[in-house]
């Protein structure tokens, strides 16, 4: 069977290889999860050959058999949304904003403080 090479960024086999893009992260750890589940090579070691933790080893087994091979793909870290500001505060602001263009952000804030919503 074929076994990831990280040196060479390929697929090693008996009839050849076949290069990977450097920055393909979806076939590096699937690479991954076929040595370590079905060449033997096990999960500690899988994990450690390619750089990653026992633990994410886990994390991106579990999330391949929930998902397929799209869950493998890095997601985008920290939050999402604007928790710290609600949608009335940023309207709030952007109506200062407009009426008052040259107005700092000192001056919008104390503004906002002084208005209950």
């Amino acid at each position: 069977m074929a076994q990831f090479d990280p040196k060479n960024h390929a697929l090693v086999g008996v009839g050849g290889l076949l290069s990977v893009r450097a920055d393909d992260e979806i076939t590096r750890k699937l690479s991954m999860l076929i040595e370590g589940e079905c060449e033997g090579l096990g999960p500690i070691q899988a994990a450690h050959k390619f750089g990653f933790s026992k633990q994410r080893y886990f994390q991106l087994r579990a999330a391949f058999a929930e998902l397929g091979a799209q869950a493998l793909q890095s997601q985008k870290r920290g939050p999402k949304t604007h928790y710290r500001r609600t949608a009335e505060v940023v309207r709030q602001v952007i109506r200062h904003r407009f009426l008052d263009s040259e107005a700092s952000a000192e001056v919008i804030a104390q503004k906002l403080s002084q208005n209950v919503f």
